[in-house]
């Protein structure tokens, strides 16, 4: 029996604004009774619930950009210069989701000057070989990161996962696996 445990890495930026744009393009934002919008932070928590319930792992961890920028600023003048701002809707819910995220008990990374993926890759290669892990996101980056004892889960609609994970007998080829949450 492997006694190794098994991490789940949650890319909170890529789980929240998911969560945000599949409602905000309808113009639904769920406010609260003071009229701060909810709709990322109830999405994020849905999913990563259902995540939790779904991998079962021993510990959570959830990792966040912490600002605009990073590194790679500094390295490539262009980085991301093309893209928007947050809409002004999504801006109260990083705190929120974070704070969402303390309450359940996750533990939540964010270093300023790093990105959500440089710190799912920096706890991918402290675990690796120690622990099982799997990481929760829609960032396609993030497949670099596949090797044995590491599977990528990638959201779809409706709370679903796409599971891409290495084979152990053929390291370059790809198993793929669909699993859904039951409603």
């Amino acid at each position: 029996m492997d006694n190794k445990p098994h991490i789940l890495l949650i890319d909170g930026m890529a789980v929240l604004f998911r969560s945000f744009f599949a409602t905000s393009a309808m113009g639904h934002f769920f406010p609260n009774a003071d009229g701060v919008p909810t709709n990322g932070v109830q999405g994020f928590g849905r999913h990563a619930l259902t995540a939790a319930s779904i991998f079962n792992p021993t510990h959570i961890a959830v990792c966040w950009d912490m600002s605009a920028h990073t590194f790679r600023n500094d390295l490539f003048d262009g980085y991301k210069a093309n893209r928007p701002e947050p809409a002004p809707e999504l801006l109260p819910q990083f705190d929120m989701t974070r704070d969402l995220s303390e309450l359940i008990g996750w533990k939540n990374y964010g270093i300023k000057g790093m990105e959500a993926d440089d710190l799912i890759g920096s706890l991918v290669c402290e675990w690796e070989g120690k622990a099982d892990i799997t990481i929760v996101t829609g960032d396609k980056d993030l497949l670099q990161l596949l090797r044995p004892g590491v599977k990528i889960a990638f959201m779809k609609k409706a709370i679903m996962f796409m599971i891409f994970m290495m084979n152990s007998v053929l390291s370059k080829n790809m198993k793929f696996l669909h699993i859904a949450s039951s409603r």
